[in-house]
């Protein structure tokens, strides 16, 4: 469920690869600081973005500070100084999803993926907690989506629509918190359209492994048309996604919000359905 909210760094200025580099180890720095030096690892390009997104709607970036890497003491570090609690609550965010993703890849695993994950499980609880205690309304936004998520893959007559809506709803309220009126209905929105694509990407990345574990799987479901089917659902989420984002007027971090939102997630979509075409012989 992460790594599929990535920028284009070909067609990013140097200023704005640099600038997104500083969030990215900033939102490092945070987490290591709140949770662990090992929490560092957990670290996904899916909370940099939601990180750098809560900074770009409250302006609250105030610059950029030079440091050392703590895995590599040896290179220099640029790091964003955030006045509010952004980079804190992407760090939350980033165990919070963790932590449920854990739970459900012990459900869903083979005996000893169980066997190690259930190993690594009270670290990530621990971590959990704390995250918990400061954001009760994110972690009960996560848990929620994993209950629904379960409701609706044991469901007969689960669909596409009906397997992608815990996800989506999950970031659609997540974003949603962060404003009111027009504006928390424009965040949802976007949230929505974002949540849906990353479940949807997700379940093509993992068809190929999902058909051979038995695991459920929404494509499952398709046969001929299944490749058509993945492609224009994932369209229509990012086409939901820019209809929302379209509306917003940003600033700060805007040229690579852009260039998530236009250029890094059409490259996700076209990447995984080339492996999809690949692993199924089909023609690229």
């Amino acid at each position: 469920m992460f790594g599929y909210i990535k920028i284009y760094k070909g067609d990013l200025l140097v200023r704005e690869y640099e600038a997104y580099k500083s969030v990215y180890c900033g939102l490092c720095r945070q987490m290591g600081k709140e949770y662990s030096f090992l929490s560092r690892f957990l670290l996904s390009y899916d909370c940099t973005f939601y990180a750098l997104f809560l900074m770009s709607l409250k302006r609250s970036c105030k610059g950029f500070e030079k440091g050392r890497c703590r895995f590599n003491p040896l290179k220099g570090c640029g790091f964003c100084k955030c006045d509010n609690d952004a980079l804190s609550k992407a760090s939350a965010v980033n165990i919070i999803l963790f932590y449920y993703k854990i739970l459900d890849d012990i459900d869903d695993g083979g005996f000893f993926k169980r066997v190690l994950l259930k190993t690594v499980k009270p670290l990530l609880s621990h971590w959990r907690k704390k995250a918990m205690k400061r954001y009760p309304k994110l972690d009960r936004l996560a848990e929620n989506m994993l209950n629904s998520q379960r409701k609706a893959e044991e469901n007969p007559e689960c669909g596409l629509d009906m397997a992608a809506d815990p996800t989506a709803e999950f970031l659609a309220s997540v974003l949603e918190l962060e404003g009111s009126g027009k504006e928390s209905r424009i965040y949802r929105q976007i949230g929505y359209g974002l949540g849906r694509f990353i479940y949807l990407a997700d379940a093509v990345d993992d068809f190929k492994k999902d058909s051979k574990s038995g695991n459920f799987n929404p494509f499952n479901m398709y046969d001929e048309d299944r490749l058509d089917v993945m492609k224009n659902n994932l369209s229509q989420s990012l086409a939901m996604t820019f209809e929302a984002y379209n509306l917003l007027d940003l600033v700060d971090f805007k040229g690579i919000i852009d260039n998530v939102i236009l250029k890094g997630l059409p490259a996700v979509q076209s990447e995984i359905i080339k492996k999809f075409e690949v692993e199924y012989e089909r023609p690229v």
